[in-house]
């Protein structure tokens, strides 16, 4: 059974592990390469490196000359944001001097875009800092596959912090991620009103804070955002997500196991749903959240159990069978 991940953290907030090997580096001198394995942290920080006569032992670095280190990193960091802050300056103090009577209104827009993950990940944050009420979340991909980690820490935090403020979160999924490990890792750490539930099929990434904020993706990639503010326009969403909420099956904090009724599991008749209508077995993994193989492999299952030889006798059988009519 492997190692849990190490959880990642900045140098002020060194992890118990890596204080306690670092405190025993000290005092004896070094420590194995073996032993920094339960607090890579060390390496990544600078706190340990390898001995040069022994590459398989650790030295450490003495505290005053890493202390030294990391406080000039940190003094050349916010010079380098003075430097930046003074060129904003410079640039916009004469075009301030415009006569600005031709410009848009300074009140927030109703509706912005935002360009680049760093901006998008920047304004969600500031709008949860804000919250105090509840945020609700639709999440059609997991988690971990397209942002760096770092955003995940931050995520957590933010979501965290909503919770200590007596805030709530709802959050849908669709049913591949319902046994996903890493995703009931991350409800499991989160303490305060949070629960997820999941259906065969999802809108695409939504979340809307305290129900006068939304965001919502602008391209396929999700590097564009648009920022929701028109409280009729976050209202529809809000009532979008409460209808769907409704419809869909717990997952946490207390999973409901999905019926299945005469053999056809729920995803099946999902699928049977889709395939009446027409669609390919492309389109129908990438509506149920699933690769086409998996897909396919339901497809088989469905049609052995309904006893079908044909892609065009399964949809009669299904038609037939009264499964669709039947409520999961």
């Amino acid at each position: 059974m492997s190692a849990p991940p190490h959880p990642e953290h900045g140098v002020e907030d060194l992890c118990t592990a890596g204080t306690e090997l670092y405190e025993r580096a000290l005092r004896d001198g070094h420590v194995s390469s073996a032993d920094a394995e339960a607090a890579p942290c060390l390496l990544d920080f600078g706190l340990l490196h390898p001995a040069v006569t022994d590459l398989t032992r650790l030295e450490p670095v003495a505290p005053v000359v890493a202390l030294h280190r990391m406080l000039r990193t940190a003094e050349e960091r916010i010079a380098d944001e003075r430097r930046r802050g003074q060129r904003l300056a410079d640039l916009f103090e004469p075009l301030m001097r415009i006569d600005g009577r031709r410009t848009g209104a300074a009140d927030t827009p109703a509706v912005s875009v935002l360009s680049g993950m760093d901006r998008i990940n920047e304004a969600i944050t500031q709008a949860m800092a804000n919250a105090s009420g509840e945020l609700l979340a639709v999440q059609p991909y997991p988690t971990h596959t397209r942002d760096a980690p770092y955003r995940h820490v931050q995520a957590l935090d933010r979501d965290q912090a909503l919770l200590d403020r007596g805030g709530r979160i709802r959050t849908l999924y669709q049913h591949t991620l319902r046994h996903s490990p890493t995703l009931v890792a991350r409800y499991e750490r989160l303490q305060g009103d949070v629960e997820a539930r999941t259906l065969d099929e999802v809108t695409d990434r939504l979340l809307i804070v305290d129900r006068t904020v939304a965001f919502i993706p602008a391209n396929k990639d999700r590097t564009l955002a648009l920022e929701v503010r028109h409280p009729a326009l976050v209202g529809f969403l809000a009532t979008a997500f409460d209808r769907l909420w409704r419809l869909a099956t717990p997952m946490y904090p207390q999973a409901v196991r999905q019926p299945t009724l005469n053999g056809i599991t729920p995803r099946q008749r999902a699928i049977a749903a889709l395939l009446i209508e027409g669609h390919t077995d492309a389109v129908i993994a990438d509506r149920l959240g699933m690769n086409i193989r998996t897909a396919r492999v339901h497809i088989a299952k469905l049609a052995a159990t309904l006893g079908s030889e044909s892609r065009a006798q399964l949809g009669y059988l299904i038609g037939q069978s009264g499964i669709l009519d039947r409520e999961g």
